[in-house]
């Protein structure tokens, strides 16, 4: 086996052992890849060179190589409007609850703040065309966005952009599930009919802005991804 070759089989034999892994996770090292695979201390550093390069490995001095943390770039994220828009649609929101709310455990973590911080609680309604698309539940840190309850935006986003808090990238979770009674009145689907829940906490650069739930009609919203190679 040629040393090129030994070089790609370690460098996917570490790849394929780490996925899936939490940033963290320590990496094999480097004297163990030499005693399994029979290679000079060169060609397992190359392969894990090459892992460090792609972002899949980290280099931590003094410690060794662990599973690096995803990589973070700004992404264009769009609020309902401006997907609407984008659609050729257009969006309206009906606003069923905008209160102020103290942070429980799992929206201080979320949000990075204390338990019993005030939030923004903004529950609305989001329409295209006349039609409604879907239930949104959002919950913002009210430090942040003082004065949205007395003034509530037409687009939320363009409302975060003006404090300089427009979202650059966002941790988003899609699920199918069945709607439940009050989804289904609200969003005029028969109840159990199948609707996709997004969860997404957005982010300007390192601070987190919003935390949302979202609850789509199965029948008028699909999802569309973009991935690079």
């Amino acid at each position: 086996m040629s040393r090129s070759l030994k070089h790609v089989t370690i460098r996917e034999y570490v790849r394929d052992l780490v996925a899936g892994s939490a940033p963290g996770t320590a990496a094999p090292s480097e004297r163990d890849l030499v005693d399994r695979f029979g290679v000079a201390r060169m060609t397992v550093r190359q392969a894990l060179d090459a892992l460090v390069g792609e972002g899949v490995l980290e280099r931590v001095p003094g410690r060794g190589t662990f599973v690096a943390a995803p990589r973070r770039t700004a992404t264009g994220v769009l609020g309902f409007s401006e997907e609407m828009t984008r659609r050729g649609m257009v969006a309206e929101t009906r606003t069923l609850v905008a209160e102020r709310i103290p942070a429980g455990d799992g929206l201080a973590a979320a949000l990075q703040v204390g338990v019993g911080a005030p939030l923004v609680r903004w529950r609305r309604l989001r329409m295209a065309d006349g039609r409604p698309v879907c239930l949104s539940e959002t919950y913002l840190v009210e430090r942040r966005v003082p004065g949205l309850v007395e003034s509530l935006p037409g687009s939320l986003y363009d409302d975060l952009g003006a404090r300089g808090l427009r979202p650059t990238w966002s941790e988003d979770v899609l699920a199918a599930c069945a709607a439940g009674e009050e989804e289904a009145a609200l969003l005029e689907v028969p109840g159990g009919a199948p609707v996709l829940r997004h969860d997404r906490r957005a982010c300007a650069e390192e601070v987190v802005v919003e935390v949302s739930r979202t609850v789509y009609r199965g029948d008028h919203h699909a999802v569309s991804l973009l991935l690079g190679g």
